[in-house]
């Protein structure tokens, strides 16, 4: 595995993968790189990189674009 991923069992975080507030994150899911989760999300599956991503249960809602990330500053 690439060390910019870290894994707990069989769930896979990759990097720069905001959470909002109360999002359940349940077994067997992988989430991409730079993917951000809305509050109250329920994640059971897979989530491709660079999405938005909300909903019980989860779907994506857009994918990030560079004009997104115009003024971002971690």
């Amino acid at each position: 595995m690439k060390e910019n991923h870290s894994q707990e069992g069989n769930q896979v975080y990759q990097r720069k993968r905001p959470f909002g507030a109360g999002a359940h994150l349940n077994q067997g899911f992988t989430i991409g790189d730079n993917a951000v989760i809305g509050s109250g999300s329920v994640v059971s599956k897979y989530i491709p990189s660079n999405v938005i991503a909300a909903g019980v249960p989860y779907k994506v809602i857009r994918e990030i674009t560079e004009e997104d990330k115009t003024g971002y500053k971690p």
